[in-house]
């Protein structure tokens, strides 16, 4: 990457150019994202991933533009009007928008007015009157009358018409219409007529007659006012003050007050109401949806993110309940590694309710295969499910969980399930998937489209591209964080492990199956197409568990063994005794190991991993339960407070499950009783909290909810919050990585 780049990147984020060039080095030589912020911390000054993936990005950005500089240049070059001037302008812009600003006057057109105007002849004139030093435009505007100009009128007509142009390819000009859209623009939006009383509009009723100013507008309005003019009901503009901006172009444009100054007055009225305006609209309206996609995107992820870190509940033998009425509910077995045992169907709710024939069942089941723990869907008669298995006495101890089943029935008809259970129904997929779930959330759910998974704003209307690429990425930073043993993980999962992909990972599961499990890391080393890269970007983010060297099941990368050994060499110990022993560990001096391959970061991250190797770092599962004697939204009244569970967070409020059928919302303002930027800062995604009822509304289906008093008693608790990039506190939010790494973004493109 040229010189130019690297170090616009490294001014744009703050960074060394050390730094920048590093990274580049890295990502060219194929490392990933997750193995560059975990095991090459010396070569980028221990940046985290998100600032990682914004030097990648832009990396990405500026090779789009060199790209583009090619193809500007080569049309140019063709029509015969490079020069080296303006070679040397192109070769130094550094922004697309600057570059398309530059390229536009030599544009290939279609045929427009000022064309027209220059095919008959026109365009000599319009140079004279640009000038503004005519003291007669009609004299001057005669000489051009001919067969295809009858007048003088259609000689000044066609010349402002070139002029208006000019203006509208003018970089000056447009800048300065361009400031005035990023400063004041209004968006707008108001209802068709026709479309004003169809039910379908009523969603929209908010925007039928909306305006507000489009820096300030939520990325969640954007889209739904976008969305509202996609399905025909409204119509959305943006603009600005007609006088201002058409007095700012004269202010900077006009330099007489002769005649020839009046013409070139109407071409900029011209030039703004007919191509500068709707041309700055065309950009701002993509500028706005950009942002608004980036920020839905954000808000996707993050909960993405705190979905697939969501607390597994751990080797247990469980059942899994994936509830319903009609067609009764669907009970799987599963062993403590989520092998299937067996299936039946229960009938305790109504039409059926044959509630003693479902308890006997169920009792049945978890004798017969030693369950330990009880796994519900939270869909459908979640609820009475709920009810139903806590009424059992089982003479044992056993946990009953919800589980949030979003986008099980995706999964239970994919080509992932089919390949799983070729011979089991669709029902029974989808109750094993809620039952894995519980066991591991992090295994499972990469198996499914994470855009099938609800926890997203607007997910289906922002750039679908871009938000694959998120999502993808913030699957595969959780994998690798979180770490996975080889001989138990699914084909899916191995494939977001970094440097793995779907031909490597399958080839993992064939040698496994083959030769009865890895039995080190340097085993890895024998499956096909596993090369010593892969291997370099792969091993330490893969498990062994109980390998003759303890350190297969640790973070500790293989590269690095040899400083665990000198480590236990050096204090008279085995590599086992430096693991289990605190008081060996403290006698390893940091200083002692450092070299010029492996240095103080590195270091630290060893002697941590030593603490407690192959530790799980996601957070104890908790049980929860619903409010007795709360089943509808009749039953709910203001000013009663019930348990419930954060289902979904987005931009303007947090929804949460309190076992009525319909999830109630916690706007913004009532998350806390302090001003909040961020709604992660005052809850999680699958929280459990006390919530009080504001309003209840059946006709529209609305539950309003308060968090406002259990967010004071939490914000007076300083607790711990664990995520892919690094543990913060909660003065530092755990999704601040997303946030920054918009910010970053933003900082860049402004």
């Amino acid at each position: 990457m040229e010189l130019i780049y690297t170090h616009q990147i490294a001014s744009s984020l703050n960074l060394s150019l050390k730094q920048v060039n590093n990274i580049i080095s890295l990502h060219d030589e194929g490392s990933t994202i997750p193995f560059i912020a975990r095991y090459r911390k010396e070569a980028t000054g221990n940046l985290d991933e998100v600032v990682i993936s914004s030097v990648i990005d832009q990396i990405k950005y500026f090779n789009d533009l060199e790209k583009r500089k090619e193809t500007v240049v080569k049309t140019i070059e063709d029509a015969g009007k490079l020069t080296p001037e303006l070679k040397k302008r192109i070769d130094a812009c550094i922004s697309a928008t600057e570059l398309e600003d530059i390229y536009l006057p030599y544009k290939p057109k279609r045929k427009t007015k000022a064309t027209v105007a220059i095919e008959k002849g026109l365009e000599p004139l319009a140079k004279l009157i640009f000038e503004q030093g005519l003291d007669s435009v009609e004299e001057a505007a005669s000489k051009y009358i001919n067969e295809q100009v009858k007048d003088t009128a259609e000689a000044l007509q066609g010349a402002r018409d070139i002029m208006a142009e000019w203006i509208s390819e003018n970089e000056q000009a447009r800048n300065i219409i361009r400031k005035l859209f990023s400063e004041s623009a209004v968006v707008s939006s108001r209802v068709l007529t026709s479309k004003k009383d169809e039910s379908d509009a009523q969603k929209y009723r908010d925007y039928f007659e909306y305006k507000e100013s489009l820096a300030q507008s939520p990325s969640h309005r954007i889209l739904a006012i976008r969305r509202g003019e996609k399905e025909g009901f409204l119509i959305m503009d943006i603009n600005i003050d007609k006088e201002e901006g058409v007095g700012e172009l004269k202010r900077s444009m006009l330099t007489a007050s002769n005649v020839a100054a009046q013409q070139v007055s109407l071409a900029i009225e011209d030039s703004f109401s007919r191509l500068l305006k709707p041309a700055m609209e065309t950009e701002f309206r993509m500028a706005s949806k950009t942002k608004a996609d980036e920020e839905a995107i954000r808000v996707f992820a993050e909960n993405l993110r705190q979905l697939l870190l969501a607390s597994p509940l751990g080797q247990k033998r469980i059942m899994a309940i994936d509830p319903g009425f009609r067609t009764g509910c669907k009970v799987v077995c599963l062993d403590e590694n989520g092998n299937f045992l067996k299936y039946n169907t229960i009938f305790p709710h109504a039409p059926q309710n044959d509630w003693n024939g479902a308890t006997q069942t169920i009792k049945e089941l978890v004798a017969t295969y030693d369950i330990e723990a009880i796994g519900y869907g939270n869909g459908t008669a979640s609820k009475e499910t709920d009810q139903l298995v806590r009424a059992i006495d089982f003479g044992k101890p056993v946990s009953v969980f919800m589980v949030n089943e979003s986008g099980a029935s995706i999964y239970s008809a994919s080509e992932v399930a089919r390949e799983e259970f070729p011979d089991e129904d669709l029902t029974v997929r989808g109750a094993i998937s809620i039952g894995r779930r519980l066991l591991d959330p992090l295994s499972e759910l990469v198996k499914i489209d994470a855009k099938s998974i609800g926890v997203g704003q607007y997910q289906h209307d922002v750039n679908q591209n871009r938000l694959k690429e998120a999502l993808d990425q913030v699957v595969e930073s959780c994998v690798n964080f979180v770490g996975v043993d080889v001989n138990t993980a699914s084909k899916h999962l191995l494939t977001y492990v970094s440097g793995l992909g779907n031909t490597v990972a399958k080839n993992i599961v064939e040698y496994r199956a083959k030769h009865g499990g890895f039995k080190s890391r340097d085993e890895l080393k024998k499956v096909a197409m596993l090369g010593p890269k892969a291997f370099e970007q792969c091993a330490g983010f893969l498990r062994i568990q109980n390998a003759a060297n303890p350190l297969d099941n640790s973070a500790v990368h293989p590269e690095s063994y040899h400083v665990v050994e000198a480590m236990a060499a050096k204090t008279g110990s085995s590599v086992m005794e430096l693991i289990q022993n605190p008081a060996i560990r403290k006698q390893v001096k940091v200083n002692d190991y450092v070299s010029e391959t492996i240095g103080q970061f590195t270091i630290g991250d060893i002697l941590k991993e030593l603490e407690k190797p192959g530790r799980d770092p996601r957070s104890p599962i908790e049980e929860f339960r619903f409010a007795d004697g709360v089943s509808s939204m009749a039953d709910l009244k203001p000013g009663m407070k019930i348990p419930g569970i954060v289902t979904n967070i987005t931009n303007f409020g947090a929804f949460v499950d309190v076992g009525v059928k319909q999830d109630g919302l916690v706007h913004i303002s009532h998350l806390s009783n302090r001003f909040i930027s961020d709604l992660n800062e005052a809850v999680k995604l699958g929280q459990k909290v006390m919530a009080m009822v504001l309003e209840v509304d059946p006709a529209r289906k609305r539950i309003s909810l308060s968090l406002k008093e259990a967010a004071e008693k939490t914000q007076t608790e300083k607790r711990t919050v664990v995520g892919p990039r690094k543990t913060v506190t909660q003065a530092e939010p755990a999704n601040s990585f997303q946030a920054k790494l918009m910010e970053l973004k933003k900082k860049f493109k402004d």
